[in-house]
């Protein structure tokens, strides 16, 4: 029997972005990662990242929208907004614990 090497494809992180887009149905990276600490506790930035690239990589996000923010950024006047939102296979569990908290919260 041969042994699979490697990291193990799933993760709790992007199981806790897969519910927390199934509330939200869209959102960007950064505000997810707001919304993550509020309700899971501590996250930096570049898990969000890496966990919303590894799920349009399995399919479970997809990306919904692109928007162009105009503002005073220390790279420049506008900044891009990738929108995620689910796929058909994610399977969220949809807590409604989870929902309560979120509407707590405005989201």
């Amino acid at each position: 029997m041969a042994n699979k090497r490697g990291r193990i494809v799933g993760s709790v992180i992007r199981d806790n972005i897969i519910e927390l887009l199934y509330f939200m149905e869209k959102s960007h990276a950064y505000e997810l990662a707001k919304t993550y600490k509020k309700v899971f506790g501590p996250i930096s930035i570049r898990s969000v990242y890496y966990n919303l690239k590894k799920g349009l990589e399995l399919n479970v996000f997809e990306v919904r929208d692109i928007q162009k923010v105009e503002g005073n950024f220390s790279w420049g006047t506008t900044a891009q907004r990738i929108c995620y939102g689910l796929t058909k296979s994610a399977t969220p569990k949809a807590d409604p614990k989870l929902k309560e908290i979120l509407t707590k919260l405005g989201k």
